[in-house]
């Protein structure tokens, strides 16, 4: 910390209860009065520096007699006893002591009491401003400590420019050691840059040594969010920081300020004072600012923490712009999230407990930032020749380019899964909407659910939680499910679901059927709905499977699925199919009149003779000549 030590003349000044005087030989001939304290001093030392003092002087002596005391009663003056007494110290010429703990308050004192150049050369405020500018403003912890105490004195420290300059000191300094090697923000800060700089610790900087990041996070994040905003502000303008420092630095400062929001949206004060309304403003204006600081290079952050403030956001009730904003960012790096992080609390009266419809819009971020993989290049000729330096770069960008749609389709896949987990855990709510559970199900393109399994177990969950749905309700459910989709296992325990609709548990057990006659190694003799169920394509259906080796239909536990019941042999299927077929007659008479009609055509269209080849190249002739 610096120093400077102005005056070379002994203290005199002595107290004695609310009066403050100098010991000398010459009587005192004028009081001033500062927050009830009186000072008994001399007009010339003081009026030889204070230009304010001399008009007040000036105007006090025209009312005042010959035999009375001047009396000056200082009653704005914000800056406290101590801080008058060392500018009536320096008039005298007794030796003060200034610092950056103290420097702004001597110097908005000094601009009070207009100690300036006009009134005497030498003056407080020159001296001041040079100690300022040419010591604290070139050193770390001086600008921070400065920065500090101009809360105490916000608008004068403005208008003087003491608080924009200290700002700029500190982002001049981050700007020039983005990072440091080996020195973290404590020892840091502790030291300061001056003194580490000159013990040579600061040299090994150009060594080989692993930079420590973000070495000014921790220091800059103990200041409100007007100055910290104003100093972010300063540093990204720079554009010598990268991105994730400045994504670490935020992190940090949400980390210290923002911590006592809780699961459960209860905000908890340290401060009894303060009643809920006030903490609420205050921490929405934080969250706010924040978002409007938050880099705009993508990963500079990490996805958890958006999601996190996202969440907070929700709590506070922090504007639409804030929450949009925040989407969008967590829509560019979703597939980063865990099931975890996307449980946001909503605040809203149809009393669901997690605010879906802002995941819906995240998705929708997330299918935006999704490209369709390129086609492929056109392929050389059998002609060898050199390539062009333009048909290399070609080359390139296109692998490139495959590169990143790739890694677009495995960010779906990943998206697909998170978005099934939050499914099965959130279908338990028993507020939840059916239409918001289709629509957050349907949001993830088909291809990008290769199996079903987390998809049945969520349907599974929320038929469970909300047994009050009617048939039409649970088909509109079930219509997201494909069948074809399901493992063994899964199919195993939806067909003898009693929750699902009767026509998927139908066309499960035929699935059933299909996959054990595909064992024996052709499907030649499958009925032609169990064809199409499969997905089967009409110009294959004749032609036999390769066959299946090594498969093993293992049977799931009771941990595994709680909700089956019964045996699982053929019986039982048959028997459960029976109990269902007697509760809903008419759908049955449906699939059995459909059934029977595909069959009838397919034996149909068996029963076609074949035809000669030789009417048939005619035919082809025919065709050909029309």
């Amino acid at each position: 910390m610096k120093f400077m030590k102005l005056g070379s003349r002994v203290d005199t000044f002595y107290t004695t209860g609310d009066v403050k005087s100098v010991s000398t030989e010459v009587s005192t001939d004028i009081v001033i009065i500062v927050e009830e304290t009186k000072f008994l001093l001399h007009k010339f030392p003081l009026l030889s520096k204070c230009l304010y003092l001399q008009r007040l002087c000036s105007e006090s002596s025209v009312t005042l007699k010959a035999s009375q005391e001047l009396v000056i009663e200082l009653d704005d003056f914000p800056y406290g006893i101590d801080v008058f007494e060392i500018c009536a110290k320096f008039c005298y010429g007794i030796g003060i002591t200034l610092s950056p703990l103290n420097i702004v308050s001597v110097r908005c004192a000094a601009e009070y009491l207009q100690m300036t150049e006009d009134v005497d050369k030498g003056n407080l405020i020159s001296k001041l401003e040079a100690f300022l500018n040419a010591c604290i403003l070139r050193g770390w912890k001086d600008s921070l400590l400065t920065l500090q105490s101009t809360k105490l004195f916000p608008t004068w420290s403005e208008d003087l420019e003491i608080t924009s300059r200290c700002i700029d000191a500190i982002a001049t300094g981050v700007l020039s050691f983005p990072v440091k090697p080996n020195l973290s923000s404590y020892t840091y800060s502790k030291l300061g840059k001056d003194d580490m700089e000159s013990n040579g610790v600061a040299s090994q900087r150009n060594g080989g040594v692993v930079a420590s990041q973000g070495w000014w996070a921790e220091d800059i994040a103990e200041f409100g969010i007007d100055l910290y905003w104003r100093m972010i502000v300063a540093i990204k303008s720079g554009g010598n920081v990268p991105a994730n420092l400045v994504g670490k630095a935020l992190q940090i400062y949400v980390s210290r300020w923002l911590p006592n929001i809780s699961k459960e949206g209860i905000i908890k004060s340290e401060d009894d004072s303060e009643s809920i309304r006030e903490i609420t403003v205050k921490y929405r204006f934080l969250l706010e600012a924040i978002v409007s600081l938050l880099p705009t290079e993508k990963g500079s952050v990490s996805c958890s923490f958006l999601l996190k403030l996202l969440k907070a956001g929700n709590i506070l009730s922090t504007s639409i712009s804030s929450k949009m904003e925040l989407a969008r960012r967590v829509g560019t790096q979703l597939e980063e999230a865990k099931v975890s992080d996307l449980f946001i609390p909503t605040l809203s009266a149809d009393g669901t407990q997690y605010d879906v419809d802002i995941i819906i819009t995240i998705l929708e971020q997330f299918m935006v930032q999704g490209q369709s993989p390129p086609t492929s290049p056109p392929r050389a000729k059998a002609k060898l020749r050199r390539r062009s330096r333009s048909a290399e770069n070609f080359n390139f960008e296109f692998l490139e380019t495959r590169r990143s749609a790739s890694a677009s389709h495995s960010s779906k896949l990943r998206v697909a899964k998170l978005v099934d987990g939050y499914l099965q855990e959130i279908a338990t709510d028993p507020n939840l909407p059916l239409l918001k559970v289709i629509a957050l199900a349907e949001s993830i393109p088909d291809f990008s659910r290769p199996e079903h399994d987390d998809l049945y177990r969520a349907i599974d969950t929320y038929l469970k939680s909300h047994r009050d749905l009617n048939k039409s309700e649970r088909k509109q459910l079930c219509r997201i499910l494909d069948c074809k989709k399901l493992s063994a296992e899964t199919c195993m325990h939806a067909s003898q679901n009693e929750l699902l609709p009767l026509r998927m548990v139908v066309q499960l057990l035929f699935i059933e059927q299909a996959r054990a006659s595909m064992v024996g190694g052709t499907v030649t003799d499958l009925p032609n709905n169990i064809k199409v169920l499969l997905g089967t394509q009409e110009e294959d259906s004749l032609k036999p499977l390769p066959p299946i080796r090594n498969i093993t239909i293992i049977k799931p536990t009771e941990e595994e699925w709680r909700s089956m019941s019964g045996p699982t042999s053929p019986s039982s299927k048959i028997s459960t199919l029976r109990m269902k077929l007697t509760e809903d007659e008419d759908q049955m008479d449906d699939v059995v009149k459909n059934t029977n009609s595909k069959l009838k055509s397919f034996q149909s269209f068996r029963s076609i003779p074949a035809r000669p080849k030789k009417m048939l190249s005619r035919l082809l002739s025919l065709n050909r000549i029309t």
